[in-house]
Order: structure tokens, then C-alpha cells, then sequence
């Protein structure tokens, strides 16, 4: 149980650490912009993704997926991301400016 678990959690931070090295976002990012602003100049309750901590991006995820944050969507979108999507999507944003 515990080499599966080792596993999944270098499979995982082997995803995250490609798409940080890769300009291009990772399957499902471009999603996130429908709601989530890019530019510092846009007003929005919606946060930025851009530049946030990695760790805190799948943390709100996972309390979206859980229902311990409320939301209106998100909690319906983040249960669509596999757990390396969100992995993924979180490093990819959090390289972002």
C-alpha cells in the first residue's frame, strides 16, 4: 500500500514537474479562464490563478471536490479533474505572472 502510494506521488509530481517546463498550459487550464482573470487590471470576485502557490491551488480544489468549501461551480468542476489534472493545472499556474 505504501510503494503505491510512493508511486502515485512521483507519477504525479512527474506530470507536475513537465508542465512547469513546458510554456503551453495543460489539458483542462484553459477552462479555468472562462471565470478566473488573467489581467491584474480586471476587478473580480473570482481570483487570479496566476502566480498562486501551488499547494494552495490543490488544497481549494480538494475542499471543492469535498463540499468543506462552498461554491457555486467549482465544486462540480474540480470533481471532472483526475487528481494529476489538478497536479498539473496548480504547477502550471503556479509558474504563471
Amino acid at each position: 500500500m505504501v510503494c503505491r502510494t510512493l508511486a502515485a506521488a512521483i507519477g504525479v509530481a512527474s506530470i507536475a514537474a513537465a508542465v512547469v517546463a513546458s510554456a503551453e498550459p495543460p489539458a483542462g487550464a484553459a477552462a479555468c479562464s472562462g471565470c478566473h482573470p488573467a489581467s491584474t487590471r480586471v476587478t473580480s470576485p473570482v481570483p487570479r490563478l496566476a502566480g498562486l502557490d501551488r499547494a494552495a491551488i490543490v488544497r481549494a480544489m480538494e475542499d471543492f471536490r469535498s463540499g468543506t468549501r462552498a461554491s457555486t461551480v467549482m465544486d462540480r468542476i474540480a470533481k471532472g479533474f483526475t487528481e494529476a489534472e489538478v497536479q498539473a493545472i496548480a504547477a502550471w499556474y503556479a509558474t504563471q505572472r
